[in-house]
């Protein structure tokens, strides 16, 4: 028997790239929808993840936290979706996977905030500056029609999600790019039932 994979997240987090993801797969898994301050923080939860936010993953005796985390180790613990490059063409997908968790995540919160890296100490930051993240952004998804190389991958679900709420809550540049890799990684029907369930889910989470 299969191990069992538990789903734990809210419809309004993060938990929509892992739901993504899932999707992808194409494997049967049970969805536990946490609540903002309530079960989220409850011991039982904590045990899955002490930093008390979603999503996670529990894939048999496995706890993955983190969606980078949740998109690389979905795509190896099942191969035959081909979500995964081979590994001596690595090199691109583990790349902008990365750089988004990090450099542009940064970058795109602290530009929610309204903080802007003072020029002398831009040095101090990990990703530099905000417009060099958007221009080495706008390279990652320009070379190659998926950041990994011709074909879609688990890259393409985080670097896409990351691209679709930057553009739409305008904290990453509105560039032609950055459209019309979006477009090619969401007209898929793995994002198009993700996206159908969340919003269902929203009707009744907290």
């Amino acid at each position: 028997m299969a191990d069992e994979l538990i789903f734990y997240t809210n419809p309004m987090s993060r938990g929509r790239i892992a739901r993504w993801m899932l999707e992808e797969t194409g494997v049967p898994y049970k969805t536990e929808i946490m609540t903002f301050g309530g079960t989220m923080k409850s011991p039982e939860y904590l045990a899955v993840n002490p930093m008390g936010k979603v999503p996670a993953v529990r894939h048999g005796k496995t706890v993955v936290t983190e969606c980078a985390a949740i998109c690389a180790y979905l795509a190896d613990a099942f191969p035959e979706a081909d979500l995964a490059p081979t590994p001596d063409e690595r090199g691109s997908y583990y790349r902008w996977m990365f750089f988004t968790a990090g450099p542009l995540e940064a970058a795109a919160t602290n530009k929610a905030l309204g903080f802007e890296t003072p020029p002398d100490k831009a040095r101090m930051a990990g990703y530099g500056r905000f417009a060099d993240v958007m221009n080495t952004l706008e390279h990652a998804v320009s070379t190659t029609p998926y950041v990994a190389g011709d074909r879609f991958t688990a890259a393409d679900v985080y670097v896409g999600s990351h691209i679709g709420w930057g553009l739409g809550f305008g904290t990453i540049e509105k560039r032609q790019a950055f459209v019309d890799y979006l477009g090619r990684v969401t007209d898929r029907p793995a994002h198009k039932r993700a996206v159908a369930i969340d919003d269902e889910a929203m009707k009744i989470a907290q």
